[in-house]
């Protein structure tokens, strides 16, 4: 009964922009496109200190880290903030700090035993 009027709820929800998984999946793809066509550009006008190559395996993580979502709703609210992303950066709205927070920079953590301090000159 319950899984019924669960189905029955989800076929009246009303579609963000695609009505099935597909159609999502094909504009995530232009998104990705759009990006990485985009990129080139982004790195020179912001001139940051950063390569294309770079900047390519920072927008890879970015849609891989979606990639196992199923709903499509969560799917098309995901493209359109990623539209304006784009819009805002290609438009020069952001600022280089906006660009620069993609790349986390990775602190390594301070030895804790002596050995590792030793070996690091830490005191």
């Amino acid at each position: 009964m319950a899984s019924r009027a669960m189905n029955l709820a989800q076929r009246q929800v009303k579609p963000i922009l695609s009505l099935d998984q597909d159609e999502a999946r094909k504009r995530a793809i232009n998104l990705y496109r759009a990006w990485n066509k985009q990129l080139p550009f982004i790195v020179r006008h912001f001139d940051i200190p950063k390569s294309v190559e770079q900047c390519r395996q920072i927008l890879r993580e970015e849609f891989t880290k979606h990639e196992n979502l199923t709903d499509v709703r969560v799917i098309d609210m995901l493209i359109i903030k990623g539209q304006m992303e784009l819009q805002e950066s290609v438009n020069n709205w952001k600022q280089k700090g906006h660009i620069m927070s993609y790349f986390k920079e990775t602190i390594e953590p301070k030895p804790k035993d002596f050995l590792s301090k030793f070996l690091q000159g830490v005191d």
